[in-house]
């Protein structure tokens, strides 16, 4: 009697992942690896910036005016205090604010394409669903918004909530307008992709079987239209969180964005082109710099993910 032979055992889930045709495609371009870990890198410093950093830029008590205007790399006059890339008008040391601006830069973007990402798919699912005058009012509330740049339009929605809030309220209110400001004037990409992709979708054989079978209508956008427009999302989710990162910067470079007590890579510009052409170009330079290569590394993620979801590039 022969043995049984027995059938080698299935792959993980993350074996399966690995193996996949998107991380494939991640594996082979070298461009997307090298940004993928400058990102990281990035993030992991700004989450990490209270273990890291060798000093407390916000805490009073551990500034030292004495420390002002230290050139990177260089032992102060007075003092003897080194710091790998200087220090600001206020003795701050310039790596320790550049990790801790970024946790704000970081969390005002997330959480501006989070909140632009859900209204924007929620509206463009109604708008191609349903159809009829909710697509049309949506719709059209969505172009007249086109018209004008994002960034006047975030400029006029921080106006208004910042008008709005209690003067007592606005420096500890002002992040969480800033994040309604960027995120209400960035939801118009996701609902017009939205709304497209449903639109082809709602006139397929499997929806049609879910009326049949007696679905409802939201649990037809639910469970079946929006796993099959998330591709485009996660595309434009990944770009609009550089353009969510810029537009703070912006906002913050020019005053309306995040208060001095939590200044964001904007507001660290924003001090150091004070001191530009005074000699102390580091004050500027180097939050210019992780602006810049925090920015153009999600944007080539973006870039590269586009192109992996695309199957006609397959």
């Amino acid at each position: 009697m022969t043995d049984t032979p027995i059938p080698p055992a299935p792959p993980s889930r993350l074996r399966r992942a690995w193996e996949s045709d998107l991380f494939w495609s991640f594996r082979h371009a070298p461009v997307a690896m090298a940004s993928s870990f400058v990102v990281i890198v990035l993030i992991l410093g700004a989450v990490l910036a209270p273990l890291i950093a060798p000093h407390d830029p916000f805490s009073p008590g551990t500034l030292n005016l004495m420390n002002g205007f230290t050139p990177p790399g260089q032992a102060n006059a007075m003092t003897g205090d080194i710091f790998l890339l200087g220090t600001d008008d206020q003795g701050r040391d310039v790596f320790s604010t550049i990790l801790y601006g970024m946790r704000i830069s970081l969390f005002v973007g997330f959480s501006a394409v989070l909140l632009a990402m859900v209204l924007g798919v929620t509206l463009g699912l109604l708008a191609g669903y349903v159809g009829g005058w909710t697509e049309t009012i949506i719709m059209r509330i969505a172009d007249v918004q086109l018209t004008f740049p994002a960034i006047l339009v975030a400029m006029l929605i921080f106006g208004i909530a910042k008008g709005i809030t209690p003067p007592e309220y606005r420096d500890e209110m002002a992040i969480w307008v800033l994040i309604l400001a960027i995120g209400l004037s960035d939801w118009v990409q996701f609902a017009r992709v939205v709304r497209g992709a449903t639109l082809v979708e709602k006139n397929k054989e499997y929806i049609q079987a879910a009326r049949l079978i007696g679905r409802t209508p939201f649990s037809i956008m639910l469970r079946h239209i929006l796993p099959n427009v998330l591709n485009p999302v996660l595309v434009i989710a990944t770009i609009s969180l550089a353009l969510a990162i810029i537009a703070e910067a912006t906002l913050s470079f020019l005053g309306v964005g995040a208060p001095p007590t939590k200044p964001s890579l904007g507001t660290l510009i924003r001090i150091g082109q004070e001191f530009m052409f005074s000699g102390e170009w580091w004050i500027l330079i180097f939050p210019a710099v992780t602006l810049l290569a925090l920015a153009l590394s999600i944007n080539l993620l973006g870039d590269w993910l586009r192109d992996a979801l695309n199957p006609r590039l397959r």
